[in-house]
């Protein structure tokens, strides 16, 4: 009995080593990302501000950048993606320490404390006014609110609560109820760490067996589909800011010098689905025809 009791302990130990080893992995990985994407926002801005004319100098800058960096890094580098870098660089610029520079004069080391990812981030940067932002931003820290449980306590208008109320402690005490954490294995699949490491991105499907067969039996379905059908991808990505959406299918017919979308459903239709495979298409024919 004593054995198996130190057996259990020495496991638990272990198992307690590897989750708090994780958990470090995944906010190293977010700190370094996050300050990066500062560090990068804040030289956009400084070359804009060189710029002769800033306003045209500032759209051909970051159109070249995304080429040049795309062709580098790969995914995660559209235009709008940098935009956002800019963009949280001048949300957050006031947050920055000192800079220290090094004994090479044209580098400098920049101190800055960010301790949320950047899905956390592009949500925060959306709110205008500077104080709330901070508040949700010191939140999300403390109570290590995922970014679902960020945005459920921002549409709930936690913070004008707690400005109007007179009993600000329930009104904590309510908001904390519900609160989802946020496991490593489920940061790493975010994909703008994947994206950040270059590494690859393997989805999930919700409608996985149809597709399976689907795709097993690919010679047979384009066949079915007509002439000139070629496939394209399956599980295709596309994102609008911090949201992510993924077509089942993509094909390209060569006649027709279209694209094809499918979304698969096995159940009934509903309205909301006729309205996201609208705006799949609306994507298709705006960034990618």
């Amino acid at each position: 009995m004593t054995n198996k009791l130190l057996n259990t302990k020495f496991l638990s130990q272990i198992v307690d080593l590897l989750q708090s080893a994780r958990n470090n992995v995944v906010l190293t990985i977010n700190q370094t990302m996050v300050t990066t994407y500062f560090e990068i926002g804040r030289k956009i801005v400084e070359e804009e501000q060189n710029g002769k004319d800033r306003a045209d100098y500032g759209k051909s800058l970051l159109r070249d950048l995304s080429k040049v960096l795309t062709s580098e890094f790969g995914k995660g580098f559209s235009v709008t993606n940098i935009q956002q870098m800019r963009s949280f660089y001048l949300s957050y610029q006031k947050q920055q320490t000192l800079s220290v520079k090094s004994e090479n004069a044209n580098q400098q080391r920049l101190s800055v404390d960010f301790k949320l990812s950047w899905s956390h981030y592009l949500k925060l940067m959306r709110i205008d006014d500077e104080s709330e932002r901070k508040f949700y931003e010191i939140e999300a820290v403390k109570n290590n609110w995922s970014v679902r449980e960020l945005e459920r306590q921002y549409n709930s208008a936690l913070y004008t609560r707690l400005v109007l109320s007179r009993d600000k402690d329930k009104v904590k005490e309510l908001s904390e109820k519900g609160l989802i954490l946020e496991k490593p294995k489920d940061a790493v699949k975010d994909p703008y760490i994947l994206e950040f490491l270059g590494l690859p991105e393997h989805s999930t499907y919700s409608e996985s067996q149809l597709e399976q067969e689907l795709i097993d039996k690919l010679e047979h379905f384009l066949l079915e589909l007509g002439n000139g059908f070629t496939y394209v991808a399956r599980q295709k990505r596309i994102s609008f800011n911090d949201k992510h959406f993924w077509i089942d299918l993509v094909f390209y017919n060569r006649f027709l010098k279209c694209f094809v979308l499918i979304d698969l459903k096995i159940g009934e239709l509903k309205h909301q689905d006729l309205g996201q495979m609208q705006m799949y298409v609306n994507y298709y024919d705006r960034e990618i025809r």
